[in-house]
């Protein structure tokens, strides 16, 4: 029977969030995406610290669960929510998690997680050569200002009127003569 490929209900770069200065998917998301309970997911990775050192997971601090909390709206500790703030994976520790799960569909959804990853870097050096180019932009509009200005000031001086001329016009007599 051939495998079906698997449908998201919500597309995996939606799930990407960064927090410290990284690209990161919180532990819920990846157990959801991984089809196993948050629970198990922590308890293997527990099991098996060494394969995840400091720069593919770190927990968030309480000030930041607490953040994040108050951005996407989840219950609350006194409501049922976490007793303990999530785990936060990065790119490599996504892909780390799912081979100590080691079940088919965490495997398969590692390479979902693993595009999703690099769509995102992308997506962020296009949105830098668009911010580098807007800055240039913004630069050479300043100059063509700073130019139009002056031409605008030369413009308005020539319009500005004279003052009446000191010099009469006409015939006029020698003094004494007239």
């Amino acid at each position: 029977m051939p495998k079906r490929p698997v449908q998201l209900a919500i597309p995996v770069e939606s799930r990407i969030l960064i927090l410290r200065h990284q690209r990161v998917i919180l532990d819920s998301d990846l157990a959801e995406l991984y089809g196993v309970t948050v629970k198990r997911l922590n308890q293997q990775v527990n099991r098996n610290q060494e394969r995840f050192p400091a720069d593919f997971m770190f927990q968030l601090s309480a000030k930041e669960d607490e953040i994040l909390r108050l951005q996407i709206a989840t219950s609350s500790k006194r409501h049922g929510g976490r007793r303990y703030p999530p785990y936060a994976f990065t790119e490599h520790g996504a892909i780390m998690a799912a081979t100590v799960l080691n079940s088919e569909r965490a495997i398969e959804m590692s390479v979902f997680v693993v595009r999703a990853f690099v769509r995102m870097r992308g997506m962020l050096a296009k949105n830098r050569q668009l911010a580098a180019k807007i800055n240039e932009l913004d630069r050479r509009l300043e100059t063509h200002d700073t130019a139009i200005q002056e031409i605008i000031d030369a413009i308005k001086e020539l319009m500005v009127p004279e003052g009446p001329s000191k010099r009469k016009i006409g015939f006029q007599l020698p003094p004494g003569k007239g």
